[in-house]
């Protein structure tokens, strides 16, 4: 049966195990055994282990640890004012101890000793050297000073949205365009390609490798509505955004996500959400047909204690 199993991907396997993920990356704070994916994902546990590991490449247990030690990076980077120890409870770890052996087993060092900044750096270079070679674009250094791009952000509170999606694995390969243009095509003969459409993944792909990356392109769909073969559904729940316009070379994207992380969150009295970072096209995705963009960055945020009261867009 070992065998066999990679010719268990079926659209229908995939989509459970989506499920499985997608409940894992929304709750690392709590425990997650084996048996509460299972019955997220609709499979017996032992089943559901082996399918998996088969379509993942990787056990239960080591996806979960790989992705609480890359929540973990996240923190570090984002919320430096948060202890350790805060850090390792909010990723589920059971205790600072513990999150510090997994850490050092993982990356090499304690979390007291990795310099984040370099770590960061080393995986921004491995990016945009997948993105040129594969020619996607043509990518600009980032411009000298804090605001080159003037850039404005826009606080909006959205209610909750589900949404229908094509997953993506390795999507600096290059498969974005096609999953969006099999997407269109699904929604378009569903009478749903006028809802607006969004690009997303969990991971950053400056603390996690390109090739464990994954993303979504996704079109918001009304709350009753079944979706069917590759396609899934996902509910996210309403939430305060800073938004960026962005129009025009790609770079100019990635700078905007520089930008806004680096130079705008630390001084917004904001911290980032536990959600993705969203592409909101305006209009359908790649509807131009060339490298420029025309989307909304939207960032997830929630207000620290200290935050001033601002004005929310809707």
């Amino acid at each position: 049966m070992v065998a066999d199993l990679p010719n268990l991907a079926k659209f229908e396997y995939v989509d459970q195990v989506n499920r499985a993920i997608d409940h894992a990356v929304r709750h690392l704070a709590g425990p997650l055994p084996l048996a509460e994916l299972a019955r997220v994902a609709r499979f017996s546990p032992y089943h559901f282990h082996r399918i998996f590991s088969a379509l993942m490449g990787e056990t239960v247990h080591a996806f979960v640890k790989r992705v609480r030690l890359e929540r973990a990076l996240f923190l570090m980077s984002h919320q430096p004012q948060l202890s350790l120890t805060q850090v390792a409870f909010a990723c589920g770890f059971s205790s600072s101890s513990d999150f510090s052996r997994s850490f050092r087993a993982r990356y090499g060092v304690s979390p007291r000793g990795l310099d984040i900044a370099q770590f960061r750096a080393g995986r921004q270079a491995d990016m945009l050297e997948a993105l040129v070679a594969h020619q996607r674009h043509r990518l600009a250094p980032l411009p000298a000073g804090e605001h080159p791009d003037e850039f404005d952000v826009r606080l909006r509170r959205v209610p909750r949205r589900r949404v229908a999606y094509v997953r993506v694995r390795h999507p600096y390969d290059g498969g974005v365009p096609a999953a969006a243009a099999r997407l269109v095509a699904w929604a378009e003969a569903r009478g749903l390609a006028g809802g607006q459409w969004l690009g997303y993944q969990w991971e950053d792909p400056e603390t996690v490798p390109l090739e464990q990356c994954r993303y979504d392109v996704a079109v918001e769909i009304p709350g009753d509505h079944v979706v069917d073969g590759e396609v899934g559904v996902a509910d996210f729940p309403a939430m305060t955004l800073a938004e960026i316009d962005v129009a025009g070379p790609v770079e100019l994207e990635l700078r905007a996500l520089q930008w806004l992380y680096r130079t705008w969150l630390p001084a917004s009295g904001f911290v980032p959400d536990h959600q993705p970072c969203f592409e909101a096209w305006n209009g359908r995705p790649f509807a131009g047909g060339g490298p420029d963009v025309d989307l909304r960055v939207q960032l997830a945020v929630v207000a620290t204690a200290a935050a001033a009261p601002r004005t929310l867009r809707r």
